[in-house]
This record gives C-alpha cells, structure tokens and sequence, in this order.
C-alpha cells in the first residue's frame, strides 16, 4: 500500500493549480552569485535613488510644475514601480537562493511587472503628445494641455493598465501546472509561465495578444505619429539654428523611447530566433530589459534638460 500512496502523491504533486514555482538566477554561474549581486545592487540603488530625486525635486520645485514634467514625474513613478516589483526576487535569488515562489505571489509580481511596463509604454505616448504640441501647436499649448487634461490622461493609462491586466492574469488561476515549473528568468513574466501550464492556453494566449497590440501595437505607431508631425514641424522652420533648438527639446523623449523599446524588441527576438544562445544571454538580456529604462531615464533627463539638472543641483547644494 505504501509505494501506491507514494506514486498518489507525486502524481498529485506533479499536476497542481497552486504549484510553486522555481526562479532562475543567472545560470551557469550559480557559484558566482554573490560577486554578481554587487552590479545588480549599484543599478538598483542608481535606480531607486535617480527616480527618487526626479520625482521629489518635480514636487519640491513650482517652476517645474508644467505638463512636461507631470509625466516625467509620471515615468519616474513607473520605473521606481518597475525596479521595486523585481528587486526583491532578483537579490534574493543572488544572496540566499531563495528561488521558491507560490503561484499566488507570481501573480501578484506579474500584476505590477506588466502593470508598470504598460504605465510606462502610456507615459512615453503622453510625452511625446506634450512635445508634438509644443512644437507644433505653441501657441494653444497650455490651454490644450490644462491640469485636468493630464489627470485625465494620467487616470486613463491607469484604467488601461488595470483593464488588460486583470484579466490576463485572472485566467492564470484555472489552469493546472505539470512537472518541475522552472522559470527562466529572475521574476515571474506571464509568457514564460504560460508555458509550463500542462491545460489548455489557448485563452490566455490570446488575451496576451490583444493587450500586446493594445499597448506596444497602439503606442508604438502613436509615438511615431507624433514625431512626423514634429519632424514637419520642425523642417519648416528657415533658421537651421532655430530647427535644432526645437528638436533639442526632443532628445531626452526619444532617448527614453529607445530604452524602452531596444531592449524589449531585443528580448523578443532572442526568444524568438536565439533559441540556440546561452541561457546566460536570456538571462541577462531579459534583467537588462526591466533594469536599463529605470537606471538610464534619470540619467538622461539630468543631463538633457537643463531645468531638472539646476533643481537636482539647487536641491543638493541646499540654495
């Protein structure tokens, strides 16, 4: 009787719908994790102390309370989402092999991963709006784009982002889990862990589908939209000096923009195509995805934007 309740029991352990779920460090250099963990530690800190700053001298600064920078604030907000959703997991991978994660706290990581990625993606369109009428609208710029406008822009990302991932995440729930459920990465990500269902997919497939070309396939040709008006815009204008003050404006938007979208098209395509890549490539490309914009967003806009980097400066040297 004894090996009959054995084999019950693994079988009942083998096929599950409240599996727990195994994250994957960096693999290959499992002896390593704790000299790894240090860069990992400083991008983190980067991010978490770059975003603070943005968002505390937006708040702290009237001069800077203008649209442009209510969605900086906005993006700042999402990347310090981003990188706190991920962190936890990551480093506790990296200093104590903490790898176990239950299916309801995947889901739980997995709401405010794709949450905040889809906050952002709704920001990055919002900005580039806010440059398309300042260049190509000026005049009607601040009646066009009152503060009750941008709440209302700032109220919709979130109904979108609360919309798509809910749902996408709710039929999660009814599916079974076979085997050993070992994810590939540091964190939970819905396509990796739709995988390892051993029930029908089909659903959640296409609920996948349709939220991808409701955010990456909507945003992505609005952000392009907006920049051939801009670039439009701009070429009419008859002093080649003036032209590029204008575009200037641009810089830092689409140095957000390609931080955002290089590295998730990256991601893809190594998902995709790489198949036969280290699993060390996927895991680190697939870390850099979730830590560049939230390191590199700060960054950029310090150096780029000459109002931001006098209050970050002002705010330090306490004038």
């Amino acid at each position: 009787m004894l090996p009959v309740q054995e084999n019950m029991e693994i079988l009942g352990n083998s096929t599950s719908k409240f599996p727990t779920f195994l994250l994957t460090g960096i693999p290959g250099l499992e002896f390593a994790h704790a000299w790894i963990s240090i860069p990992f530690c400083c991008l983190y800190a980067t991010a978490l102390s770059g975003n603070s700053m943005i968002l505390l001298v937006i708040i702290a600064q009237q001069s800077l309370h203008e649209p442009m920078y209510y969605f900086l604030s906005m993006l700042s907000a999402a990347d310090l989402g981003l990188t706190v959703s991920t962190m936890s997991t990551t480093l506790g991978i990296l200093w104590f092999d903490a790898n176990e994660i239950s299916l309801h706290m995947c889901i739980i990581q997995m709401f405010f991963l794709h949450g905040f990625t889809c906050t952002e993606s709704g920001v990055l369109v919002a900005m580039a709006f806010d440059r398309c009428v300042a260049i190509c609208d000026p005049l009607r710029y601040t009646s066009i784009l009152t503060n009750y406008r941008i709440i209302q822009m700032g109220l919709l990302m979130v109904i979108r982002t609360v919309v798509l991932t809910v749902p996408l995440l709710l039929l999660l729930k009814p599916l079974n889990f076979c085997g050993r459920n070992v994810l590939s990465h540091s964190y939970c990500y819905h396509p990796d862990v739709i995988k390892l269902a051993c029930s029908d997919t089909q659903a959640n497939s296409i609920c996948g589908l349709i939220d991808l070309i409701l955010t990456t396939g909507v945003d992505t040709p609005c952000i392009v939209l907006s920049y051939i008006l801009i670039i439009h815009s701009v070429l009419s204008i008859s002093s080649p000096r003036e032209r590029h003050k204008v575009f200037s404006t641009c810089v830092s938007h689409l140095g957000a923009v390609s931080i955002f979208y290089i590295p998730m098209i990256s991601l893809s395509l190594v998902h995709r195509y790489g198949r036969s890549a280290p699993k060390v490539v996927h895991s680190m490309m697939a870390n850099m995805y979730l830590l560049f914009p939230p390191v590199l967003n700060p960054i950029i806009y310090s150096v780029k934007t000459k109002q931001i980097r006098k209050a970050i400066l002002s705010l330090l040297l306490m004038k």
